[in-house]
């Protein structure tokens, strides 16, 4: 199979086209040149950080999904998923921050486990009692 100019997989032409230069060109084109055409930038949809940001500011994650797409631009799905684990792995916790909840979890549940004990008072705004106001 022949690949068009942005990598995709080309039509078969049937016979009853074969060799006028106009189909063979349409043919040739796929689909990526009509998206070009079209105006639509389908890449940018695909990940969630490169939308474009109010204020111009860039998203919480947007560096670590920038030295990930960087890694893996242009090796191929299977070997990116080898050689770009590490910074795929910080783009997702970024994103899912499980590590971090996993210790906030933990941190909780051992300031539980002293104020069970009456080894830890908690101070009182941290148990919904404010300050009287004037």
């Amino acid at each position: 199979l022949q690949t068009s100019r942005c990598g995709h997989p080309l039509r078969q032409a049937s016979a009853s086209l074969a060799g006028r230069p106009e189909a063979e060109a349409r043919r040739r084109q796929g689909h990526c040149e009509g998206k070009k055409r079209l105006g639509i930038n389908l890449d940018r949809h695909l990940t969630i950080q490169s939308a474009e940001q109010p204020y111009k500011i860039p998203s919480r994650c947007h560096a670590f999904e920038k030295e990930w797409i960087e890694c893996a631009h242009g090796i191929g799905n299977i070997r990116a998923q080898k050689e770009c684990k590490i910074e795929y792995d910080d783009f997702v916790e970024c994103l899912l921050r499980l590590k971090t909840m996993k210790r906030v979890n933990a941190i909780k549940k051992q300031r539980d486990k002293l104020i069970k004990e009456g080894k830890y008072t908690p101070p009182p705004h941290h148990l919904g009692q404010t300050d009287p106001r004037p």
